[in-house]
Protein backbone atom coordinates (compact mmCIF):
# COMPACT_ATOMS: atom_id res chain seq x y z
CA UNK A 1 0.00 0.00 0.00
CA UNK A 2 2.61 2.28 0.40
CA UNK A 3 3.45 2.30 -3.27
CA UNK A 4 -0.03 3.51 -3.94
CA UNK A 5 0.15 5.95 -1.13
CA UNK A 6 3.52 7.55 -2.86
CA UNK A 7 1.60 7.70 -6.24
CA UNK A 8 -1.13 9.27 -4.99
CA UNK A 9 0.48 12.19 -2.87
CA UNK A 10 2.09 13.84 -5.03
CA UNK A 11 -0.11 17.03 -6.01
CA UNK A 12 -2.10 16.74 -9.91
CA UNK A 13 -1.60 20.49 -11.10
CA UNK A 14 -5.02 21.53 -12.11
CA UNK A 15 -3.90 24.54 -14.45
CA UNK A 16 -2.30 22.82 -17.30
CA UNK A 17 -2.49 19.31 -19.00
CA UNK A 18 -3.89 16.46 -18.01
CA UNK A 19 -4.72 18.27 -14.40
CA UNK A 20 -6.55 20.96 -16.18
CA UNK A 21 -8.72 18.53 -18.53
CA UNK A 22 -9.66 16.31 -15.29
CA UNK A 23 -10.51 19.41 -13.24
CA UNK A 24 -12.77 20.72 -15.73
CA UNK A 25 -14.42 17.84 -16.30
CA UNK A 26 -15.24 17.50 -12.87
CA UNK A 27 -16.24 20.93 -11.92
CA UNK A 28 -18.87 20.09 -15.27
CA UNK A 29 -19.95 16.97 -13.77
CA UNK A 30 -20.58 18.36 -10.27
CA UNK A 31 -23.04 21.03 -12.02
CA UNK A 32 -24.75 19.19 -14.28
CA UNK A 33 -24.49 15.65 -12.77
CA UNK A 34 -28.00 15.61 -10.83
CA UNK A 35 -29.50 16.43 -14.89
CA UNK A 36 -28.35 12.72 -15.51
CA UNK A 37 -29.86 9.49 -15.26
CA UNK A 38 -28.40 6.49 -13.63
CA UNK A 39 -26.55 4.58 -16.79
CA UNK A 40 -25.23 7.92 -17.87
CA UNK A 41 -23.47 9.13 -14.35
CA UNK A 42 -22.35 5.32 -14.47
CA UNK A 43 -20.61 6.09 -18.03
CA UNK A 44 -19.82 10.10 -16.83
CA UNK A 45 -18.46 8.16 -13.77
CA UNK A 46 -16.12 5.93 -16.12
CA UNK A 47 -14.78 8.46 -17.57
CA UNK A 48 -13.91 10.55 -14.40
CA UNK A 49 -11.54 7.10 -13.34
CA UNK A 50 -10.53 7.02 -16.95
CA UNK A 51 -9.00 10.92 -16.57
CA UNK A 52 -7.66 10.75 -12.95
CA UNK A 53 -5.67 7.41 -14.94
CA UNK A 54 -4.28 9.20 -17.51
CA UNK A 55 -2.99 11.95 -15.19
CA UNK A 56 -2.11 9.25 -12.67
CA UNK A 57 0.09 6.94 -15.24
CA UNK A 58 1.55 10.19 -16.63
CA UNK A 59 3.35 11.05 -13.55
CA UNK A 60 7.42 9.62 -13.91
CA UNK A 61 7.86 6.65 -12.28
CA UNK A 62 4.41 5.63 -11.58
CA UNK A 63 4.54 2.14 -13.28
CA UNK A 64 7.21 1.37 -10.89
CA UNK A 65 5.76 2.59 -8.03
CA UNK A 66 2.88 -0.01 -8.07
CA UNK A 67 2.97 -3.81 -7.50
CA UNK A 68 2.38 -6.39 -10.32
CA UNK A 69 -0.81 -6.94 -8.57
CA UNK A 70 -2.02 -3.36 -8.65
CA UNK A 71 -1.16 -3.02 -12.17
CA UNK A 72 -3.66 -5.79 -12.84
CA UNK A 73 -6.06 -4.07 -10.98
CA UNK A 74 -5.76 -0.80 -12.45
CA UNK A 75 -6.09 -3.06 -15.82
CA UNK A 76 -8.54 -4.77 -15.09
CA UNK A 77 -10.76 -1.53 -14.03
CA UNK A 78 -9.46 0.10 -16.93
CA UNK A 79 -11.14 -2.69 -19.72
CA UNK A 80 -14.00 -2.16 -17.51
CA UNK A 81 -14.43 0.99 -18.32
CA UNK A 82 -13.36 0.75 -21.69
CA UNK A 83 -16.35 -1.93 -22.06
CA UNK A 84 -18.76 0.23 -20.41
CA UNK A 85 -18.04 3.15 -22.66
CA UNK A 86 -18.69 1.05 -26.03
CA UNK A 87 -21.84 -1.44 -25.08
CA UNK A 88 -23.48 0.13 -28.03
CA UNK A 89 -20.93 -0.64 -30.81
CA UNK A 90 -21.94 -3.47 -31.97
CA UNK A 91 -18.67 -4.64 -33.16
CA UNK A 92 -17.24 -4.22 -29.36
CA UNK A 93 -15.36 -7.46 -28.92
CA UNK A 94 -13.10 -9.78 -26.67
CA UNK A 95 -10.61 -9.20 -29.98
CA UNK A 96 -11.45 -5.32 -30.06
CA UNK A 97 -10.98 -5.11 -26.05
CA UNK A 98 -7.75 -6.89 -26.30
CA UNK A 99 -6.07 -5.06 -29.04
CA UNK A 100 -7.22 -1.46 -27.29
CA UNK A 101 -5.14 -2.64 -24.08
CA UNK A 102 -1.97 -3.92 -25.96
CA UNK A 103 -2.66 -7.39 -25.34
CA UNK A 104 -3.01 -10.53 -26.56
CA UNK A 105 -6.83 -12.19 -26.77
CA UNK A 106 -5.00 -15.17 -24.67
CA UNK A 107 -3.79 -12.69 -22.23
CA UNK A 108 -7.61 -10.95 -21.57
CA UNK A 109 -9.19 -14.57 -21.51
CA UNK A 110 -6.95 -15.34 -18.59
CA UNK A 111 -7.46 -12.13 -17.27
CA UNK A 112 -11.36 -12.43 -17.22
CA UNK A 113 -11.02 -16.29 -16.39
CA UNK A 114 -10.37 -15.59 -12.92
CA UNK A 115 -13.32 -13.37 -12.63
CA UNK A 116 -15.21 -16.62 -13.70
CA UNK A 117 -17.17 -15.20 -17.10
CA UNK A 118 -15.78 -14.58 -20.28
CA UNK A 119 -15.29 -10.94 -21.87
CA UNK A 120 -17.90 -12.04 -23.86
CA UNK A 121 -20.35 -13.13 -21.64
CA UNK A 122 -19.39 -10.22 -19.25
CA UNK A 123 -20.11 -7.31 -22.68
CA UNK A 124 -23.07 -9.49 -23.47
CA UNK A 125 -24.23 -9.24 -19.33
CA UNK A 126 -23.47 -5.76 -19.08
CA UNK A 127 -25.86 -4.71 -22.50
CA UNK A 128 -28.77 -6.99 -21.06
CA UNK A 129 -28.51 -4.70 -18.38
CA UNK A 130 -28.81 -1.42 -20.04
CA UNK A 131 -31.55 -3.08 -22.31
CA UNK A 132 -33.52 -4.12 -19.03
CA UNK A 133 -33.44 -0.67 -17.19
CA UNK A 134 -34.06 0.79 -20.38
CA UNK A 135 -37.05 -1.48 -20.95
CA UNK A 136 -38.22 -0.59 -17.28
CA UNK A 137 -37.79 3.10 -17.47
CA UNK A 138 -41.16 4.51 -18.06
CA UNK A 139 -39.74 7.32 -19.90
CA UNK A 140 -39.05 5.16 -22.51
CA UNK A 141 -42.69 3.53 -23.07
CA UNK A 142 -43.06 5.09 -26.78
CA UNK A 143 -38.95 3.46 -27.56
CA UNK A 144 -39.18 0.67 -29.55
CA UNK A 145 -38.06 -2.74 -28.14
CA UNK A 146 -35.62 -3.20 -31.26
CA UNK A 147 -34.46 0.48 -30.95
CA UNK A 148 -33.26 -0.32 -27.09
CA UNK A 149 -31.55 -3.02 -28.31
CA UNK A 150 -29.71 -1.84 -31.05
CA UNK A 151 -28.91 1.52 -28.89
CA UNK A 152 -26.84 -0.75 -26.32
CA UNK A 153 -24.90 -3.01 -29.36
CA UNK A 154 -27.86 -5.91 -30.34
CA UNK A 155 -27.84 -5.82 -34.32
CA UNK A 156 -30.35 -8.92 -34.58
CA UNK A 157 -33.97 -8.47 -32.56
CA UNK A 158 -34.48 -12.47 -32.31
CA UNK A 159 -31.01 -13.26 -31.11
CA UNK A 160 -31.36 -10.29 -28.35
CA UNK A 161 -35.63 -11.43 -27.42
CA UNK A 162 -33.93 -15.18 -27.19
CA UNK A 163 -30.98 -13.84 -24.91
CA UNK A 164 -33.30 -11.56 -22.76
CA UNK A 165 -36.05 -14.21 -22.11
CA UNK A 166 -33.21 -16.86 -21.51
CA UNK A 167 -31.81 -14.23 -18.81
CA UNK A 168 -34.73 -12.38 -17.40
CA UNK A 169 -37.69 -15.61 -17.59
CA UNK A 170 -39.95 -12.91 -20.06
CA UNK A 171 -39.50 -11.40 -23.71
CA UNK A 172 -38.41 -8.17 -23.38
CA UNK A 173 -41.85 -6.77 -24.71
CA UNK A 174 -43.35 -8.90 -22.06
CA UNK A 175 -40.63 -7.52 -19.27
CA UNK A 176 -41.62 -3.88 -20.20
CA UNK A 177 -45.51 -4.17 -19.80
CA UNK A 178 -44.94 -5.48 -16.04
CA UNK A 179 -42.52 -3.06 -15.47
CA UNK A 180 -45.38 -0.15 -16.67
CA UNK A 181 -47.95 -2.02 -14.60
CA UNK A 182 -45.23 -2.40 -11.58
CA UNK A 183 -45.34 1.79 -12.46
CA UNK A 184 -48.57 2.62 -12.20
CA UNK A 185 -49.89 0.31 -10.03
CA UNK A 186 -47.22 0.75 -7.21
CA UNK A 187 -47.22 -2.95 -6.96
Amino acid sequence: MDRVDRVLAERIPADRGMGAILAQYMRSLAAHGEECGPAELEQLGAIALDLADACLAGRPGAADELSEEDRARALAARIDTFIGHNLGDPELSPSVVAARHGMSLRRLQLLFRERGESVAATIRRRRLERCREDLADPGQLTVPVHTVALRWGFTNASVFSRLFRETYGASPSEFRRAAALRATTGV
